[in-house]
């Protein structure tokens, strides 16, 4: 196997045309074995494996700087840099990320998890080297559907003030996470059509040079284009026509669902583990199309990834134009819900908690200044969800918590939440985040009475004293068990709380405890600095009463054991029940 005596791009340039196609397909095959055994981007990698090869072929990484866009199609280079070990050998599958890194190798050059970066980081890369008047090849790789956030059309707009090396690989397989959206990609069909020879182009409208690659699966070619580019005095876009999830039929028929995969049965494809069971996605998009129906207004908006919702390829069909995929622009999304619900309509935007990021201006500026009454959902904003340190979903509560006019919610069952969806979408008067509970969906069949206008209005559903225990979203089921290990250790029930409201105190029943309780406790699945138990601290600042903050410390974890954060954070009901009996 060439495969195997891959240990840096060095060795890839020792192959010729037959041999690199021949490690193509030993590159594939590894993919295969790994991705079927523990799961991973799949079909972006696929499609880039002989791109991958010609890039290292022409090019001298790390002297000249690869840049990989959100890094889903990055296996196959951390294949050819060093790292062959972890996709050939099951024991070694967990020593590199799902991403690049530059911890990893000194090939990779940033640790990028989110879409539409590459360009304007490439940018920055071009922009030092000739300030330092080095020398060198700095390349951007950007899939097209990345193309369609702002940042990568920021960062095509500025490429042309360089006048300098820059090589934008754009790897066109005419796909995102599902179909693509917008009106680019008209443009990159009729290139396509046209052998890239249509005088309608996107890239020369930016002033950029452009060389076309039909066949972006073919070795010889791709070494051609590349080699045309080295060393090319002024910014060039080199468009590859690719096959997303190339040399894996099943994947290659059926792109969107294997842009991911779990392990996976290679002569089947089929999962290895499945999960029939129910959780808030299914919930989502069952409640909307049945809105929907009844009200031609309702609209559920995504940012490239509809299936967050539910809304798979026959869901987002049945939902007709009350389904909008602005494609990864999740800044867009917000505005869009903004516009929609300032004229009436009632959108709601599903997002996971990770992207929210990307559009915290919006939120702030576009939405919440003029109060517009859009909903935005969040999912895997939880110690439970994602976990690599490039998706992580914990500093929702600090970020949105914090914008004036926002009501954000958390509920603590499914119930709880369709009853806050059917209220938001409804109401006309804020504009509400509803942040969704991490782990397994809990579902206690209550009839949620509550009136959600009533705003920070906690709800007491343990009355007690002495301790009084506030549990936000997915921690309230921890809040529960660790007042009945109070119980059991001191003799006096706790009081137990659901706050529901992050965005808001409950002034009322917090002085009411003043009377009969010693001791408040918080609990919230995020990180704690700015969060919701220091809103809580603060109002007993200048009281007797002793308050303890359970939630994150404030950093970077990368691919964690969840039970371990918990530990670590004191986020268990033994430790709190502990923390309570040392104070009390």
């Amino acid at each position: 196997m060439f495969i195997e005596n891959i240990n840096g791009p060095a060795d890839v340039k020792k192959l010729n045309t037959e041999q690199l196609v021949v490690l193509a397909g030993e590159m594939r095959q590894a993919l295969l074995s790994k991705l079927s055994k523990r799961g991973g981007h799949f079909g972006p990698n696929f499609g880039m494996v002989e791109a991958t090869i010609a890039m290292h072929y022409v090019f001298e990484s790390p002297k000249d700087k690869i840049v990989y866009d959100v890094s889903h199609q990055s296996y196959p280079h951390k294949m050819l840099t060093g790292r062959k070990d972890a996709f050939l050998y099951e024991d070694h599958y967990t020593d590199v990320s799902g991403y690049s890194n530059p911890h990893e190798s000194e090939h990779d050059f940033f640790t990028i998890g989110h879409t539409s970066t590459s360009i304007s980081l490439a940018c920055g890369l071009a922009k030092a080297r000739d300030l330092k008047n080095e020398q060198g090849n700095v390349i951007a790789v950007i899939g097209d559907g990345s193309l369609s956030g702002g940042e990568a059309l920021e960062g095509l707009d500025f490429a042309k003030e360089l006048q300098s090396n820059l090589i934008i690989v754009v790897n066109d397989n005419d796909m995102s996470i599902a179909e693509n959206h917008g009106g680019l990609y008209s443009n990159l069909k009729l290139l396509r059509e046209t052998n890239g020879q249509a005088e309608c182009n996107l890239f020369k409208a930016m002033g950029l040079d452009y060389v076309y690659v039909n066949e972006g699966n073919n070795v010889e070619d791709l070494i051609a284009a590349f080699t045309k580019v080295k060393d090319s005095k002024v910014p060039v876009v080199v468009h590859i026509n690719t096959q997303k999830g190339k040399g894996y039929e099943i994947a290659e028929k059926n792109k969107e669902n294997w842009h991911y995969c779990a392990p996976f049965d290679i002569e089947t494809g089929k999962a290895k583990f499945t999960d029939d069971s129910i959780d808030y996605s299914d919930v989502t998009v069952d409640y909307l199309l049945d809105k929907m129906k009844k009200d031609n207004r309702v609209v559920a908006i995504t940012a490239a990834t509809p299936t967050v919702m539910g809304f798979t390829e026959d869901k987002r069909r049945e939902a007709g134009k009350q389904f909008v995929d602005v494609g990864i622009a999740e800044e867009t999304a917000v505005a869009l819900a903004s516009g929609i619900a300032k004229n009436g309509g009632k959108p709601v935007f599903g997002v996971y908690s990770t992207f929210v990021q990307r559009t915290f201006d919006q939120i702030s500026q576009d939405l919440c200044i003029d109060s517009n009454p859009a909903t935005i959902v969040t999912f895997a904003g939880s110690v439970y969800g994602m976990n690599d340190v490039t998706h992580l979903g914990l500093q929702d509560i600090p970020m949105l918590s914090n914008i004036p006019n926002l009501v954000y919610i958390a509920p603590t069952t499914k119930e709880e939440y369709l009853a806050v969806l059917d209220w938001s979408i409804d109401q006309d008067k804020y504009p509400v985040a509803i942040k969704l509970p991490g782990g397994p969906m809990i579902s206690d069949g209550k009839k949620v009475t509550k009136d959600f206008s009533k705003l920070n209005k906690y709800e007491v559903t343990e009355a007690g004293s002495n301790v009084a225990i506030i549990g936000l979203g997915t921690f309230y089921e921890m809040g529960k068990n660790a007042a009945k290990l109070i119980e059991e250790k001191t003799g006096v029930k706790p009081t137990v709380i659901n706050p529901y409201y992050i965005t808001g105190i409950d002034e009322d029943l917090l002085e009411k405890l003043k009377d009969n309780h010693s001791v408040v406790i918080t609990l919230e699945d995020g990180i704690l600095d700015g969060g919701f138990g220091e809103k809580i601290a603060r109002f007993y600042g200048t009281s007797d009463m002793k308050v303890l903050n359970y939630g994150l410390k404030k950093e970077f974890l990368d691919r964690y054991d969840v039970q371990e954060v918990l530990l670590k954070n004191h986020l268990t009901p033994e430790q709190i029940a502990e923390d309570v009996m040392k104070i009390s």
